[in-house]
């Protein structure tokens, strides 16, 4: 069985946006012919078909989507996709009847702002890139914006953040396909992380601290490394080699955040990766991740994240592809 994918393309598109999942159709097509199982057609399209700019002024060919019936349609983003005029009447029909066909209609990146305006994310959670998220948000209220998220189902309309996590996006609809086996070689075939969950954050705290000297570096890898030891003060000042006071100091100046709450964020970051990929209790994840309490970690995701651990999972199952397995 062949399985049909068609990215539609709109003028000042970002070219990875486009390359990064195409390519994860690319070699799962290849994978599947080679063990003489399903693969995938993939088409390039756009309104009228010739050759359409990306942002970076390269061409890409295309042919008109007037009669492309395909099961999946990616739409890129790209600073086209926020332009006065891009969801033309003709991209918006199109959209909206391969939604009503039930075929799967999904964004990468700000090609969210193409799907929105043709109102198919209307009552519906979605996401783009973290940077255009408000924007998304207050141009188009009967979306439910989820900013911090990797991508997101809702039903079988689909969006990811930025760029590179359009791949991600790929991988999971390759693995509701194909299976996780099928999925993971692609991964390996394109050296790339099979694969972040969609619940995952579009940060890092690590790299969202992102400090300046080695020794406030070596600090936040301690408390990563050290999750359930007794983080206070002294013994992370000991680890920079410096007095506590100093260390209070300059831990402030270079992060903008206080020791405790930079352990805080750091447990709460790993806590949320097995809240939402794991099947341990909350109470588990509480005592793996230094909390102690199923309670004070609690209170921790309501101030870093807005929701309790439990919701957080609720959502990042009800975001995974059907029949996907569990880490």
């Amino acid at each position: 069985m062949t399985r049909s994918v068609s990215f539609l393309l709109v003028p000042e598109f970002q070219l990875f946006d486009m390359a990064g999942p195409l390519s994860v159709f690319q070699v799962a097509a290849e994978i599947g012919r080679s063990r003489r199982g399903p693969a995938y057609e993939i088409a390039v399209l756009s309104e009228r078909g010739g050759r359409v700019a990306c942002s970076a002024g390269l061409e890409m060919q295309t042919r008109s989507w007037r009669d492309s019936q395909a099961g999946t349609v990616i739409v890129p983003g790209g600073q086209g996709a926020r332009k006065p005029g891009a969801a033309t009447p003709a991209l918006v029909q199109h959209l909206r009847a391969a939604l009503a066909a039930k075929r799967r209609v999904a964004s990468v990146c700000t090609g969210a702002f193409l799907l929105a305006e043709a109102g198919l994310l209307d009552g519906r959670r979605a996401t783009t890139h973290w940077r255009q998220a408000a924007l998304l948000q207050r141009n188009y209220p009967a979306i439910t914006v989820d900013a911090d998220r990797i991508f997101v189902r809702d039903g079988h309309v689909w969006s990811s953040a930025g760029i590179a996590a359009g791949i991600d996006l790929a991988l999971a609809l390759v693995e509701a396909d194909l299976g996780a086996d099928i999925a993971g070689a692609v991964a390996r075939e394109m050296v790339v992380y099979h694969r972040r969950t969609g619940g995952q954050s579009q940060f890092s705290a690590l790299q969202d601290l992102a400090p300046q000297s080695e020794r406030m570096r070596a600090v936040l890898a301690h408390i990563g490394e050290n999750l359930t030891a007794d983080l206070d003060i002294d013994r992370l000042a000991e680890v920079a080699c410096v007095s506590p006071r100093q260390f209070m100091r300059t831990f402030k100046a270079e992060t903008g955040q206080t020791p405790a709450k930079a352990v805080e964020r750091i447990r709460a970051e790993v806590a949320r990766t097995h809240i939402e990929g794991g099947d341990s209790s909350i109470e588990a994840v509480a005592r793996l991740t230094g909390f102690e309490d199923p309670e004070r970690m609690r209170r921790a995701f309501v101030r870093v994240y807005g929701q309790p651990p439990q919701a957080l999972r609720r959502m990042a199952r009800a975001a995974a592809p059907a029949g996907a397995p569990r880490a």
